[in-house]
């Protein structure tokens, strides 16, 4: 039997999927279909690719080492496909982030890489599945937060930051000096969904709260600083998210001083290889110029929050 180009092809999205039965449905194809290509591809290349359970498929390390040769070759054939049709043959590089991040991460990502010999590919999805799409060489790198360690990704963490209260700087206690969840507890409040650990905000807020008044969790960023700035309401949000609207003071951080020290991390996903990877490192190149800007950004807000709560 030959090693058909369709199979290999199949191969990359059943490890990005991490289903046989997804992967089938993204072909309009039958499961078993799906099934009995990957076991003739395993028969001919004498070894197992996927470790089947009943929540899908996993791949191999045999699997994963030999998607790294596949994704290359899948990618010269498509750069000469490219060439020939008069297309620029630029090495593409697929990046990831959730959705919460992608304001934040891709413009300047691409602001900063504009010139530079290769073309991004920007998508999005939650952390979990962006890590599998790293390690299983889909992503060259992702954006993600508050991701334990995996074996086979390097992760770097680009920013370390505070989740806040705010307000538009017209809101009437935007000029409070100190002021706690109770006080809070019976304004319009909506907290962006950073995590976990909004439920526990959320708890908080309407032990404190004599009517029940709806609160309101949204996401993204952009929704959460939409509502500040244009419907009046409080929000708790990372301050990264919010930083450009801080420096031009369009919104304020709200001093509650009771306020749990809760924290967004901000991190970088990649597999780190012995071969050369170009494109790669010139996306965590930019990358690591951005994290150093939003750390340098935040360590300000400190600063000019510590002031005003001095005088």
């Amino acid at each position: 039997m030959s090693l058909l180009l369709s199979d290999l092809e199949l191969l990359c999205e059943v490890a990005e999927r991490g289903s046989f039965s997804q992967a089938a449905a993204a072909r309009g194809w039958s499961q078993p279909q799906v099934s009995q290509r990957i076991a003739q591809l395993e028969s001919l290349l004498g070894t197992s690719l996927f470790q089947r359970h009943r929540r899908g498929a996993v791949a191999t390390p045999a699997c994963l080492a030999y998607l790294d040769s596949v994704k290359r070759a899948l990618a010269e054939l498509d750069n000469g496909r490219r060439h020939i049709q008069g297309a620029p043959a630029l090495p593409e590089a697929r990046v990831g982030c959730p959705p919460s991040l992608s304001s934040l991460v891709f413009s300047p990502l691409i602001a900063a890489l504009a010139d530079a010999q290769l073309e991004l590919f920007c998508h999005t999805d939650h952390s979990p599945e962006l890590m599998e799409r790293v390690l299983s060489g889909r992503l060259k790198v992702a954006f993600v937060l508050n991701r334990p360690t995996i074996n086979g990704i390097q992760l770097e963490v680009l920013a370390d930051s505070p989740i806040l209260a705010l307000a538009a700087a017209t809101h009437p206690l935007s000029k409070v000096k100190n002021t706690s969840l109770a006080a809070l507890a019976e304004e319009r409040i909506s907290p962006q969904w950073w995590g976990p650990d909004v439920e526990e905000l959320v708890r908080l807020l309407r032990q404190y709260r004599r009517a029940p008044l709806p609160l309101h969790t949204n996401q993204p960023a952009t929704t959460a600083r939409e509502l500040a700035l244009r419907h009046g309401f409080i929000i708790f949000a990372p301050a990264i998210a919010v930083l450009d609207e801080l420096k031009e003071g369009r919104l304020v951080q709200l001093p509650v001083v009771d306020l749990p020290d809760w924290r967004w991390q901000v991190m970088m996903a990649y597999r780190s290889g012995k071969r050369p990877d170009a494109s790669r490192d010139q996306i965590l190149a930019a990358a690591r110029t951005m994290g150093q800007d939003w750390r340098q950004a935040l360590n300000q807000l400190v600063v000019a929050s510590t002031r005003k709560a001095s005088a």
